[in-house]
């Protein structure tokens, strides 16, 4: 007996659907974005529905039901902000496109989530980390270049599939990378990651991976790509971290963003300076990357012992 299949998500109506238009075409939001903020206005015009609510009838008194009923879902509060995000930037556009007078999410506040960190790897875990990867073929070349380039550059995981061979400049040591809402920054290349890169590139790594034929045009051009001959996806590149994150014993310790925070970190112990971290990781925001990297209490202490003339001083007889 064939089972039958999963029922089909329920269908946005037109206005949220013309919201989300206009984010990709007007605000340049990027495809994951976009999913995220399908999925939770999916499950807020479901509620909706449920409560025979139309969404040009929605009152505050509404939406904050509609954050308590999330809550009492078990929703950790970052997904709770998340979900409210959606909510009230959908609502600030049928205002502002004069598709319902009033935002009654306006004052809604958003709220606050309790930060919250991954641990950074140490030196020496890295290492270990990287010492998983052994043999000289082409797999084991590929993911070796893609655990360097991205605890050498703090890179995000959809920055490093997305990438081009007209990205790398291998003699310069640099590398182009589109960040979020496309924005372009150019980073450099350690001489781990350039090497890593060059062994992939060369001769026996990447073009003995290269299909007959291509399945798609712009998978030609992809610096990773699968046993298939295809660009490397996001999910891809997951499980070869996670995979080698295992054999190193870091078990779901290890994300790719793991990584990219371990990359920032590192730098931030040994001196870097805040905003040169900023540019490497392209954030917008200062208190973004203070947010990631922040300052071990080892570097901290070493600072202040060599900074301040009072930290050192020999006790008197």
């Amino acid at each position: 007996m064939v089972a039958d299949p999963p029922p089909a998500p329920p269908a946005l109506p037109l206005e949220a659907e013309e919201f989300l238009t206009w984010l990709l075409a007007e605000r340049g939001r990027s495809p994951n974005t976009l999913a995220a903020y399908r999925r939770d206005l999916r499950a807020y015009c479901g509620w909706l529905a449920e409560q025979a609510m139309p969404l040009d009838g929605v009152a505050e008194h509404d939406i904050n039901r509609y954050v308590a009923h999330l809550r009492n879902l078990g929703r950790a509060p970052s997904s709770v902000a998340r979900a409210l995000v959606a909510v009230r930037a959908l609502h600030r556009f049928l205002a502002e496109e004069g598709h319902r007078e009033g935002d009654p999410a306006a004052v809604v506040e958003v709220p606050r989530v309790p930060r919250g960190l991954p641990k950074a790897l140490t030196e020496t875990e890295v290492e270990q980390l990287l010492a998983q990867v052994a043999g000289d073929e082409p797999p084991a070349r590929r993911d070796r270049a893609i655990l360097e380039v991205l605890y050498g550059t703090g890179v995000r995981i959809s920055e490093l599939v997305g990438l081009s061979l007209g990205d790398l400049d291998l003699e310069g040591g640099l590398m182009r990378v589109y960040g979020k809402g496309a924005k372009e920054r150019v980073v450099p290349l350690g001489r781990f990651a350039r090497a890593a890169l060059e062994a992939w590139l060369g001769e026996g790594g990447r073009e003995r991976l290269l299909p007959q034929r291509w399945s798609r045009r712009t998978d030609a051009d992809a610096v990773f790509l699968n046993q298939r001959g295809a660009r490397l996806s996001r999910q891809g590149a997951w499980g070869i971290v996670r995979r080698y994150g295992a054999a190193a014993g870091l078990g779901a310790r290890l994300t790719p963003h793991v990584l990219r925070h371990s990359c920032a970190t590192h730098m931030l112990d040994h001196g870097a300076d805040i905003r040169a971290v900023q540019e490497l990781l392209g954030h917008a925001s200062l208190s973004t990357t203070q947010v990631y990297t922040l300052v071990s209490t080892e570097r901290l202490r070493a600072v202040y012992e060599s900074a301040h003339p009072r930290a050192r001083l020999e006790a008197r007889d």
